[in-house]
């Protein structure tokens, strides 16, 4: 099983605009297990605390394998969802890793 966690510095100029943009990108991840079979299962969540120091919103995905990973990857719904997140992103740090 291959975990992917994802987390977004949001580039909006206050707090409310960076809620918008996190429950756009919450909405837009959430969709995927719907359509792409190789998510396990996927968690989206937005920060509560220390928001000045803190990333602003985290993915967390499980995959059965490294393969199903990169199938996700190139899917043409999840590279749709990155165009959705991407203008709203001032910085993304990504690991993946064996559970």
């Amino acid at each position: 099983m291959i975990r992917h966690v994802v987390s977004w510095k949001l580039n909006g100029t206050d707090a409310a605009a960076r809620a918008e943009q996190a429950a756009t990108i919450t909405a837009t991840l959430e969709a995927l297990p719907a359509v792409i079979p190789e998510i396990v299962s996927l968690q989206v969540g937005t920060n509560v605390a220390y928001p000045e120091s803190n990333w602003h919103v985290v993915l967390i995905a499980d995959y059965e394998s490294l393969d199903a990973l990169e199938r996700y990857q190139v899917n043409p719904d999840h590279v749709a969802a990155t165009k959705v997140i991407g203008p709203l992103v001032e910085s993304r740090s990504n690991v993946d890793f064996e559970v």
